[in-house]
């Protein structure tokens, strides 16, 4: 009876083992810091899939990035809708949105400047320039550029470090630059 008992319980505990036993989590989530691309200078990022369950799904990403320096700041939120397509932990990425910007700039052109009689430089008179350049001229803050997304993203399916290069493709009201790119690295979880 004893050996019954134990052979029942033993039966139990292998069952209740297999049944702990959980499908590995899949890294449909990332945090990435990209030199380039849509957050221009630079960005961190967030991304995630849609649907949990698939890595080659489509998602979105979300970051900010700028900087202050000498009175003149930058300011951007990349915002863009993707799709990874392929398997394993290689995928084609393709997506589209938009980057907010934001700018102080204060560049001062002196028009006049001279030696005066004591030999001190002297500059009388000057003009701020009213737009910035990234690319493609900016005429005012704040102010929206599109992006465009098309390239490589290794993600380990199971979570780890994960890296991205694409092509960027930006426009806005004064042109198109199709030869903008980026640069990723992070963490998918």
């Amino acid at each position: 009876m004893k050996r019954l008992i134990l052979g029942l319980l033993l039966l139990i505990s292998t069952q209740v083992v297999h049944a702990q036993e959980v499908e590995p989590k899949l890294a449909t989530q990332a945090i990435y810091m990209e030199l380039g691309g849509p957050g221009l200078p630079y960005s961190f990022n967030y991304d995630f899939r849609f649907d949990k369950t698939k890595i080659d799904s489509w998602g979105m990403r979300v970051g900010f990035g700028g900087y202050a320096v000498d009175g003149d700041s930058f300011f951007s939120l990349p915002v863009m809708v993707n799709k990874l397509y392929g398997k394993g932990n290689h995928f084609f990425e393709m997506g589209f949105g938009a980057t907010f910007l934001a700018f102080n700039n204060q560049n001062y052109y002196y028009e006049s400047c001279y030696y005066d009689g004591n030999g001190n430089y002297v500059c009388d008179s000057y003009s701020e320039s009213g737009y910035t350049s990234f690319i493609l001229d900016i005429d005012n803050s704040p102010s929206i550029m599109g992006v465009m997304n098309f390239g490589y993203r290794r993600v380990p399916t199971d979570g780890g470090f994960m890296w991205k290069i694409n092509l960027n493709p930006i426009f806005n009201k004064n042109g198109f630059w199709p030869l903008f790119a980026g640069v990723g690295l992070g963490y998918a979880f």
